[in-house]
């Protein structure tokens, strides 16, 4: 019972550490964008605001092009997230449930890609996309994040796939359901922690992305949230509140998104554990 008990403490203990390391940063950069200016820079740092402004948010609003960069990044993060889950649902389905000539070498293929540093490729997919006119577009970067979602996606798929039995596909076959049908009213129904799991995965990772939205796009209009911020930083000197503010702001659109599929997403990663 000693040991239970220790053991339950030193748990206790961890996960609250791990959550301070987690959050205290979160909390440092809330609370530092409603400071006044001279509290953010005082020398002694402050946990609690002493004092309450949001000149920083409407500086940011009226005076920056935040919310241009804002928008570039919800539609790149939500069609990004979107398409990733399509494609690896769909690739999910060939790879472990059907049957052809071929499917372990391009599946060995597919996570063989997914190796390969994003920084290694970046100029070749510079030049592809100068060809094909896509640079200074949103449509890169959708194309882009997909492509580096995609390979550990379909990995994630596996383990939802082999928790379905197959004569879920057997029944709906003898009650006369096409393969679109079984797959649309069957198995999609049933895979919805795994690709609430990948819907996460793939916002996030696209939401966060700088290296490539840093190259690919040239207009200050199209920018994303990343390189946005990037830009508030001066030669000189740094406008903190400004920074501080949107960084506080980008933050919302990954816990409203999560606040909606976080349930299936906890569940997902759950079910992906014990298979």
């Amino acid at each position: 019972m000693k040991r239970g008990l220790a053991g339950t403490a030193a748990l206790l203990l961890g996960l609250l550490v791990l959550a301070l390391v987690v959050l205290f940063p979160m909390w440092a950069v809330l609370s530092s964008s409603i400071k006044l200016p001279r509290e953010i820079i005082h020398r002694i740092p402050t946990y609690f605001p002493k004092s309450f402004t949001l000149q920083h948010y409407q500086k940011l609003l009226a005076t920056s092009d935040f919310p241009a960069y804002f928008g570039n990044s919800l539609v790149v993060a939500l069609l990004s997230a979107a398409i990733t889950v399509a494609l690896a649902t769909l690739a999910g389905y060939a790879f472990f449930r059907l049957e052809f000539r071929g499917r372990e070498l391009i599946y060995r293929m597919v996570m063989v890609a997914y190796a390969f540093p994003s920084i290694v490729i970046l100029i070749p997919i510079y030049l592809m996309f100068a060809k094909l006119g896509l640079i200074d577009t949103r449509t890169a970067l959708v194309i882009v994040n997909v492509t580096f979602a995609l390979p550990f996606s379909i990995w994630m798929m596996r383990t939802f796939f082999a928790a379905l039995p197959h004569e879920l596909e057997e029944a709906a076959a003898i009650d006369g359901a096409s393969l679109f049908e079984t797959a649309r009213y069957v198995l999609v129904p049933l895979l919805g922690p795994g690709m609430a799991s990948i819907a996460v995965f793939a916002f996030v990772s696209s939401w966060t992305e700088y290296l490539f939205a840093s190259v690919l796009i040239l207009s200050d209009a199209k920018r994303t949230i990343p390189v946005g911020l990037s830009g508030i930083i001066g030669q000189y000197q740094i406008d903190w509140g400004l920074l501080l503010a949107g960084a506080s702001l980008s933050i919302l659109p990954v816990v409203v998104f999560f606040a909606f599929v976080g349930r299936f997403f906890v569940s997902g990663l759950t079910e992906g554990a014990v298979k």
